[in-house]
C-alpha cells in the first residue's frame, strides 16, 4: 500500500525537531531510520502529515563513559550498538540484543532512540534497556527530563514521551553481573513470540511480548534477590502479565516460553 500524502522537513538539530514538533503538533512524527514509522504508514496504522527527518542529527549518535553509565545519543545506530567497545565491556546485553534485530540492512538504518520512541512491546531494545534499568532522556521546549525505563512505556506503540518531545539519550548503568538473552522466534529475523533479557545476574529480568508494554519480571526478579533458583524464580516469571493471543501462539503457551526461556537466560547469566 501508498501512505497517505505529507509533508518532508529535515531537522539539523534536536532544537530544530522540538520547534517543528510545537509548531505541526500531532500532525507531525518524527522520522528517524522508518523501519518501524513508514509500514505503519503503508498500511495506514498511522497517518502523520508531516514527517520531520531527524536521522541528520549527527552530533546525537555516540557512546560515552559518564559517571557511571554509558551515555548513548539516540541516533545511535543498532550497527554501532552491537560493534561498539565500550559497550561489549560495560552493558554487552544491549550490544549482543541489537545484534539480533532484523538484518544488516534494519541495524545499519536503525536508531536506539528511535525503537524506544515506536514503544513496541515486541521489539528486542526496549526489554534490553528496561532490564538494564536504563534511563530515557527526553528533550522539550521547557527542557530535558530523565524518565527511567520502568516509567516511560504505557502500552501498544505508547509512552509517557510528550508530543513535542523527542528523545536525545538514553543511560545505561554499567554493570559486571551476569546477563542473556532468549528470543523464541519461527524464523531468524522475526519478532519475538516471547523474549527474556536477564542483567546484572537476574536482578533485572524484562519479557518481549507479554503484555502491552516491554515487562518486567517483577515477581521472578524478587525470587532472585530472596535466594531463589533459576527455576524456581522462573516459575514466576509470567505472574502479572497479559500476554497477547495471535496467529503465533496464544496465552498460554507464552507463558510456558516465558517461564522456559527465563530459566534459560537465568541459567546461562549464571543463577544456579
Amino acid at each position: 500500500m501508498i501512505p497517505a500524502a505529507f509533508d518532508y522537513k529535515v531537522a539539523d538539530s534536536a532544537e530544530a525537531a522540538i520547534s517543528m514538533l510545537g509548531e505541526y503538533g500531532d500532525e507531525a512524527k518524527l522520522l528517524a531510520g522508518g523501519h518501524s514509522l513508514i509500514p505503519m504508514m503503508k498500511f495506514r496504522l498511522a497517518t502523520p502529515t508531516v514527517l520531520i527527518d531527524v536521522a541528520r542529527i549527527a552530533d546525537l549518535s555516540y557512546v560515552r563513559q559518564d559517571n557511571g553509565h554509558l551515555a548513548i545519543g539516540a541516533m545511535t545506530k543498532h550497527c554501532e550498538l552491537e560493534t561498539n567497545a565500550d559497550v561489549a565491556a560495560h552493558a554487552p546485553l544491549l550490544g549482543h540484543v541489537a545484534a539480533l534485530v532484523g538484518d544488516p540492512s534494519v541495524r545499519h538504518r536503525g536508531t536506539l532512540g528511535g525503537t524506544l520512541a515506536h514503544s513496541d512491546p515486541a521489539s528486542d531494545l526496549p526489554a534490553a534497556v528496561l532490564a538494564l534499568e536504563g534511563v530515557i532522556v527526553a528533550q522539550g521546549p521547557g527542557g530535558t527530563r530523565q524518565i527511567a525505563a520502568a516509567d516511560f512505556f504505557t502500552g501498544y506503540f505508547e509512552s509517557v514521551l510528550g508530543e513535542d518531545e523527542m528523545i536525545t539519550e538514553v543511560r545505561i548503568p554499567t554493570g559486571t553481573g551476569g546477563w542473556n538473552y532468549q528470543k523464541f522466534n519461527r524464523r531468524a529475523q522475526d519478532w519475538a513470540i516471547v523474549g527474556v533479557g536477564v542483567a546484572d545476574g537476574g536482578k533485572g529480568i524484562s519479557l518481549v511480548n507479554m503484555g502491552s508494554t516491554p515487562l518486567r519480571a517483577t515477581a521472578a526478579e524478587a525470587a532472585i534477590a530472596s535466594g531463589a533458583s533459576a527455576s524456581e524464580a522462573a516459575a514466576l516469571a509470567a505472574e502479572g502479565t497479559a500476554p497477547p493471543q495471535d496467529n503465533n501462539a496464544d496465552a498460554e503457551y507464552r507463558t510456558h516460553l516465558a517461564k522456559v526461556l527465563t530459566e534459560r537466560a537465568l541459567k546461562a547469566a549464571g543463577v544456579a
